[in-house]
């Protein structure tokens, strides 16, 4: 994503529409068992292409302090961690939450491919669960991060036109 799309992203619109689809993609892949494989296949690809859409989708929010912006804004700076080194405990503790959700996530792929309830359900609350951990702690690096480099200083400061003012003066 470019700087625009992670702008538009940040929008809680996009981050709460985004973290509403997981149940939505489980269906689509359960729903082999109903309607089959290539029903299935197009709500996956549907789900698929909402995941890819949603983040440009909404407008820029028109202030950065809320907590799913907060969490956009974090996460973008753990994925900059190479160009710009971040806290050591930091990226160790995103990088086990992100392992926490991918295993959680594979477990509901595999429970709705097989369309086992007791092994989808689980997957589902141990994805949400390590999501939500990883985005508070993205809220945090945020926070320790923003003033600590010049690069993130101005991310969640909204652009003002000066002209603008001087008209409304007039």
């Amino acid at each position: 994503m470019d700087a625009s799309t992670w702008q538009r992203h940040a929008s809680p619109w996009s981050v709460y529409t985004r973290m509403a689809t997981l149940p939505l993609l489980a269906l689509a892949i359960w729903s082999h068992a109903w309607y089959g494989a290539w029903l299935a296949i197009g709500a996956t690809f549907a789900v698929c292409a909402w995941l890819w859409v949603n983040p440009r989708l909404f407008p820029p929010p028109k202030t950065m302090e809320s907590w799913a912006s907060k969490a956009t804004l974090g996460e973008r700076i753990w994925l900059n961690r190479s160009a710009v080194p971040i806290p050591g405990e930091d990226s160790r503790t995103a990088m086990t939450l992100s392992l926490v959700t991918g295993v959680g996530f594979i477990a509901t792929v595999y429970g709705s491919i097989s369309n086992e309830l007791l092994i989808a359900v689980p997957g589902l609350i141990v994805t949400y669960a390590g999501k939500l951990v990883f985005l508070d702690r993205m809220v945090r690096l945020y926070e320790q991060m923003r003033n600590a480099h010049p690069l993130y200083r101005f991310w969640s400061v909204a652009p003002d036109n000066d002209n603008t003012r001087k008209a409304q003066s007039a």
